[in-house]
């Protein structure tokens, strides 16, 4: 008996995937975009941090955001209402974004025009880990109420990403939340990996993510000038 043909249906998607990211990357580096790739679970405070994020940068960089939702507009209705340009990005059931969707998303919002784009992706710990987007940067935000324990269940994202964001630290006095203990099982998978503790709610902590990233533009800058 002839014997059953096994595809690796999935290595193939992700092999095409990272062709198409890699080619964008090349695109973003040409027009000098910051592209972040901005991951957390629902809930965690994705909109909550652009939404503290852009007007603490407004007067040094031109900005926009590519949303991503199932099936929903709302996150992009709020970054229209504070003036910066905004698309959203319906994946139909997809709980991800891959490089495709986000330069469909950027040739929207027309990404030359802008020194930082922020793509903001569906909220999920798992499938966005999995596929390159093409973006500069992979940034992920952990709640406090979500638990410290996350890096031992989900270790690909806090692995991939070069910025974790704890957010709602203002929580933490409600819970059992161990930051330290977080910092030491993230750095174990990610001994590079930045971590910026702050809340959304009160501005503690913000100062130190948006200070980073302006050197993270200054040196992308750098880098494509030498």
């Amino acid at each position: 008996m002839e014997k059953v043909r096994l595809i690796e249906v999935k290595e193939n998607i992700l092999s095409d995937n990272d062709a198409v990211a890699a080619d964008l990357r090349r695109t973003l580096f040409a027009s000098e975009t910051y592209v972040i790739n901005l991951m957390a679970s629902p809930g965690a405070g994705k909109t909550s941090l652009l939404l503290q994020t852009l007007p603490r940068l407004s007067d040094l960089f031109s900005m926009g955001v590519v949303e991503a939702d199932i099936d929903s507009a709302v996150d992009a209705e709020k970054i229209m209402k504070t003036g910066v340009k905004s698309v959203q990005l319906r994946t139909g059931g997809f709980c991800h974004l891959d490089a495709s969707m986000v330069k469909k998303g950027l040739d929207a919002i027309g990404y030359e025009k802008f020194d930082i784009v922020f793509i903001e992706n569906v909220g999920n710990l798992v499938c966005p880990a999995e596929f390159d987007t093409g973006a500069i940067a992979d940034v992920m935000i952990l709640s406090v109420p979500e638990g410290d324990d996350k890096p031992l269940k989900y270790p690909l994202m806090f692995s991939k990403c070069s910025v974790l964001i704890v957010n709602k630290t203002d929580m933490a006095v409600l819970s059992d939340f161990d930051i330290k203990k977080l910092e030491k099982r993230v750095r174990r998978l990610n001994p590079g990996i930045k971590i910026f503790p702050l809340s959304c709610r009160t501005g503690e902590g913000l100062g130190s993510w948006t200070g980073w990233l302006e050197g993270a533009v200054a040196e992308f800058r750098k880098g494509i000038s030498t």
